[in-house]
């Protein structure tokens, strides 16, 4: 391969690489505007409820720790390790901890939100963030069966 046709080449990887890039982004942009709706929506709806709200608590990266925070909100897995607040953002629950963390507390940000909750574990099981607020209404007011209760909005 002459010195022209490589770099012709390269140019077009590159380019490739890079258009590739950019529609994963998109992607991805698209689907946490697509769960942000979806948590909007939930707090709306557990607040219109009463659906009743818990101070949450963090947990050391290792499972140990529990750590206070600021926030209150919904649990929206068992393992209590990912939440939603009051306000409507998504928080993954786990931190450095440490002595500082259990004396002061911690501080959580939030973190956009996954349309897919465990999605690329390694234990394989994930389920659909929206299956998961849906069983948080469930166990609220309108109970399971309720039929006066809206959907969650389909994306």
């Amino acid at each position: 391969m002459s010195e022209p046709d490589g770099r012709t080449w390269r140019d077009q990887q590159r380019h490739a690489v890079r258009a590739h890039a950019d529609a994963d982004a998109r992607r991805r942009a698209a689907e946490h505007a697509e769960a942000a709706e979806l948590v909007a929506w939930f707090v709306a709806e557990a607040t219109r409820r009463g659906l009743p709200t818990t101070r949450l608590v963090a947990r050391g990266y290792d499972g140990r720790g529990r750590y206070r925070t600021g926030l209150t909100g919904w649990y929206v897995d068992r393992a209590e390790t990912r939440a939603v607040d009051v306000d409507g953002r998504f928080h993954l629950l786990t931190v450095p901890g440490g002595l500082r963390a259990r004396l002061f507390g911690v501080d959580p940000q939030p973190s956009p939100a996954p349309l897919v909750v465990g999605a690329g574990g390694r234990d394989g099981e994930s389920i659909p963030l929206r299956t998961l607020l849906n069983r948080l209404l469930g166990d609220g007011s309108g109970g399971p069966g309720s039929t006066t209760r809206p959907a969650a909005p389909r994306g």
